[in-house]
């Protein structure tokens, strides 16, 4: 409790520690000195009634959050000739069949997130579709995967981006680990701005790579259809020295198989739009799949394209570049860049140093940066509703500032840098890691979209809507039926070049969202309030209390009845309007249970806590300068360290500011949770006595503590 000087009334006796009064000033002087740079870097704070201003149309949706696929086009082709070269040039002319395989692929998942995004347009994605309809379990381990996967998108793509970048400036290459990192850094500063501000700075270059792009094609196309030129990327004349001579059987097989898995992440980032559906403007689910449909167009004929044309130019890749890629009759050495293969086929048909090859060479390597805000969009959103179904820390459901998802935001910049100074920014190492989760996700997802359709054809009788919902049904069973097999595939193939890394992710994050919802679950269970009247009289004092009110449990009850018995002349409960329904839900619990405090609710639209707070304490002394103010502040007290990184540290904000306004008197009302060992240790020591937080015991409870304490 903290005394302030206000005129009229002596210094109560009793001191502040000076820690207690240094911590709080320190954290007032922190939060004034952060709050103009944060302005500067982020922009002005919006209003929650803005949020519908952040809405995007389909021309700005479709970069933000199909940036992934699109760009993936850039090294998805360079990693299927890459694994096809361990054979030999003369495997390459398989690559137009593993790409027609993966087409049918992509359209196939395409179809599918088409009837996602119709049936459950929240924005939960597949999280939601395998939660409701396979169960918790499933809802979890899809939740994992993605979670896994948006890292691996944003280290992937920027050390792509990096590694593009390179080829042009030789200083991004001797330094593309911290030039990785200072790109995911600017990527998090312009996603914290908001989604909206991030989706207009993100379209120009994500049109001008896709319109470069197609030009390339047009132009090959032309030159080698009409005009009869024959085109020689500047690896045309190597030669390729086979790891393994002369394949056949299940050797070649399993070498198709593994060329095909890592063509596949051309598909990586296509759930994003499924997941941000409420981001679109609406119809929402109508655009999403539009969004959806014009995404897959523009990816497979990319990809094709692509691949064509480093079949007519003669481009060479190998895994090991210094050792296998042979010129005149020697291995290049480890002095050797090899260019990815769209800078090879750009410098075969624009030719090499022209305008329109830098042009496409900077487009491509500024949208393979930008291809990570998939994941800056998808991975705080997924973050949100898993925080609110509690498998999450509560700090990711709520906006910054700017109506974004900021805590998420920055969860996944730390751990995609984390990433990438592992791998030192080797996106050859980091795609071995890659898109396992993808297909987790997309195998359940499809499951799902199978059994909702059955549960809605045993109930449905119009012929009209049966016939659209088995069409459906079709669709989902044969995405998931291909879905599973590449799962398969990709397990198989990829599973001893790194992909057991992005399970053991999975299994961290399974445990670790299992562990917080059995947290969170066993804290709302001990500080559920029970249906106790509440008619105790107010007894008169000279003092306005204050009882801080965010929900109506255990703790917030024990504050008010402690607030009554210390006899305010005024008292009266104040809670702080963040979210609508979450204050309706408490005013109606408040009317159904006939409490007599007058329950006051200030709309609070920047969502901010402290700030109304201390303006309504302020204006209640300035109507009374000679009043004291007594705040009390309902906390549940945990007992491990780890349990403090689950809850916000609100109160301990808002005390810091109360400390230093005058007139105004600060009482904390702790409740411990079981998880408090020292409430139990003295609870054992004075079992006659009833320990701080036994009051919320029951007699029976309190005497069965009692007897399990003396028998211990």
């Amino acid at each position: 409790m903290g005394a302030g000087n206000y005129e009229g009334f002596p210094w109560t006796e009793g001191v502040v520690p000076r820690r207690r009064v240094s911590t709080a000033f320190t954290i007032l002087t922190v939060s004034k000195l952060t709050d103009v740079p944060k302005r500067i870097l982020i922009g002005r704070a919006l209003r929650s009634d803005k949020l519908g201003e952040t809405l995007l149309p389909k021309r700005i949706a479709l970069p933000v959050f199909a940036s992934d696929p699109l760009s993936s086009v850039a090294y998805a082709p360079g990693e299927v000739l890459l694994v096809l070269s361990i054979a030999g040039v003369s495997a390459y002319h398989f690559s137009p069949w593993i790409a027609v395989a993966v087409v049918v692929l992509m359209f196939t998942v395409v179809a599918s997130y088409r009837q996602n995004v119709r049936a459950y347009p929240s924005g939960g994605g597949d999280y939601e579709v395998a939660n409701t309809n396979l169960g918790p379990k499933a809802g979890l381990t899809v939740a994992s995967a993605l979670l896994v996967d948006y890292v691996l998108t944003v280290a992937v793509s920027i050390a792509s981006g990096v590694e593009n970048l390179g080829s042009a400036i030789p200083f991004v290459v001797e330094h593309k680990t911290l030039c990785a990192i200072g790109a995911i850094v600017l990527l998090t500063l312009m996603n914290l701005r908001g989604v909206k501000e991030s989706g207009k700075l993100f379209a120009v270059p994500t049109y001008l790579f896709v319109a470069g792009v197609f030009a390339m094609i047009l132009w090959g196309a032309f030159r080698g259809l009409v005009l009869g030129e024959t085109m020689h990327a500047p690896t045309s004349n190597y030669e390729i020295r086979p790891e393994q001579q002369g394949l056949a059987g299940f050797a070649l097989v399993f070498l198709l198989l593994r060329a095909f898995s890592s063509g596949c992440a051309a598909l990586t980032g296509v759930e994003a739009i499924s997941n941000g559906v409420p981001a679109f403007r609406k119809p929402k689910s109508k655009n999403a799949a539009t969004t959806l449909a014009a995404m897959g167009l523009l990816a497979v004929t990319m990809f094709c394209g692509i691949i064509g044309l480093a079949m007519a130019t003669d481009v060479k890749m190998a895994e090991n570049p210094a050792q296998d890629l042979i010129h005149n009759g020697t291995a290049v050495g480890a002095g050797f860049v090899q260019d990815p293969v769209i800078s090879q086929v750009a410098a075969a048909v624009f030719g090499d140093g022209t305008f329109f090859f830098v042009l496409l060479a900077a487009a491509t390597a500024l949208v393979l940066f930008l291809a990570a805000n998939t994941a800056y969009n998808g991975f705080p959103l997924l973050g949100s509703i898993l925080a609110q179904d509690r498998y999450l820390p509560r700090q990711l459901h709520t906006r910054g500032d700017r109506l974004a998802f900021s805590n998420g935001i920055v969860l996944l910049a730390g751990a995609a840098i984390l990433l990438v100074w592992i791998y030192g920014a080797d996106s050859t190492r980091l795609i071995q890691l890659y898109i396992v989760g993808v297909f987790v996700s997309f195998t359940l997802s499809q499951t799902g979209m199978v059994r909702h359709w059955n549960r809605h054809l045993s109930t449905e009788k119009d012929p009209a809507q049966r016939r659209h919902m088995i069409r459906s049904r079709a669709i989902n069973t044969f995405g998931a039926f291909f879905t599973g097999l590449v799962l398969v595939v990709v397990l198989a193939t990829k599973f001893t070049h790194g992909a057991w890394v992005a399970l053991l992710g999975m299994v961290i994050f399974f445990g670790t969202m299992t562990a917080i919802r059995k947290h969170y679950d066993r804290v709302a269970e001990e500080i559920a309030a029970a249906d106790i009247p509440t008619d105790d009289t107010v007894r008169p004092s000279r003092v306005h209390s204050i009882v801080l009110v965010s929900k109506l449990h255990r703790p917030t009850l024990r504050a008010l009845a402690y607030a009554k018995l210390v006899r305010s002349d005024q008292l009266e409960a104040l809670s702080i309007s963040v979210d609508p329904d979450e204050t309706k839900a408490l005013r109606d619990d408040w009317e159904r249970r006939g409490i007599d405090i007058p329950l006051k609710i200030l709309d609070s639209p920047y969502r901010e806590v402290t700030r109304p707070v201390i303006e309504y304490v302020k204006s209640l002394r300035k109507d009374r300068p000679r009043d004291v103010i007594s705040v009390y502040i309902p906390e549940y007290v945990v007992g491990h360290w780890y349990e403090h990184l689950l809850h916000n540290q609100s109160a301990l904000r808002l005390k810091g500011r109360l400390l230093f306004t005058p007139g105004v008197m600060v009482t904390s009302v702790p409740y411990q949770l079981e998880s408090s060992e020292a409430a139990k240790q003295r609870a054992r020591r004075r079992a006659d006595w009833n320990a701080p937080g036994s009051v919320r015991r029951g007699p029976v409870e309190r005497r069965q503590h009692k007897e399990s304490g003396t028998k211990s």
